[in-house]
């Protein structure tokens, strides 16, 4: 009869402990919708042209994502005749991203192919776009016309 090593015994051991550990992590996480539009206390302010823009973010990862890099020192820009954007310096995670409904003026969204910011005053419809947040109070400041610096940071 072969003797079994200690290794073996270690292996099966630490097996054992990971199989374990993986319903209650999985656990951990059930529930969450990954493109969840439920606002957290996470707040952020942009701020240029002398204006200030304040948004709640949302419970998502590319949301979380975005939070994780902050602050940041960019350019703000019109985009068309509904928006204004900002370049991020690297693409956000779009893990678990998916549509979304009742798109509206105030809407702070990230532009999946692109990778920007896409900051919203006018009505908008467009399917590559994952919604971060909502602004809080209102968005008179991204009416300005023009091309600014832009200080991102959390509150």
């Amino acid at each position: 009869m072969a003797k079994s090593s200690p290794y073996l015994t270690r292996r099966t051991v630490l097996g054992a402990l990971a199989a374990a550990a993986v319903p209650h992590a999985a656990k951990g996480q059930e529930g969450r919708d990954p493109a969840s539009q439920e606002p957290t206390d996470v707040r952020i302010r942009i701020a240029f042209n002398g204006l200030t823009q304040t948004a709640s973010l949302y419970d998502n990862p590319t949301a979380r994502d975005l939070a994780s890099m902050l602050p940041l020192d960019l350019k703000i820009e019109d985009y068309g005749k509904n928006e204004k954007i900002v370049h991020l310096p690297r693409k956000l995670t779009e893990e678990a991203s998916g549509p979304f409904a009742n798109e509206r003026p105030g809407d702070l969204c990230y532009f999946k192919p692109w990778g920007n910011l896409a900051l919203f005053y006018a009505d908008y419809r467009w399917d590559g776009l994952i919604r971060l947040g909502r602004f809080e109070d209102g968005f008179d400041p991204l009416l300005v016309r023009g091309e600014y610096p832009v200080r991102i940071e959390r509150i």
